[in-house]
């Protein structure tokens, strides 16, 4: 998901979005460790990069 997507998430639907992500990660970590050949090699990247975006943005309306 984009930036500006996310940001109109309201913060419970945006800590729901990342236990989703966060389930979703655990999901292909186990596949790698079972020496299985992810679909798509960057997705635990993006994964991670997303789930990041979103804790920031938490951060930042939880400041306000």
């Amino acid at each position: 998901m984009k930036t500006k997507e996310l940001r109109a998430l309201a913060p419970a639907e945006l800590r729901n979005k990342r236990a989703e992500l966060c389930a979703e990660l655990v999901k292909d970590y186990a596949q790698v460790a079972t020496g299985t050949i992810p679909k798509s090699p960057g997705k635990i990247n993006h994964t991670k990069k997303t789930i990041a975006r979103i804790n920031t943005i938490l951060r930042t309306v939880e400041a306000q």
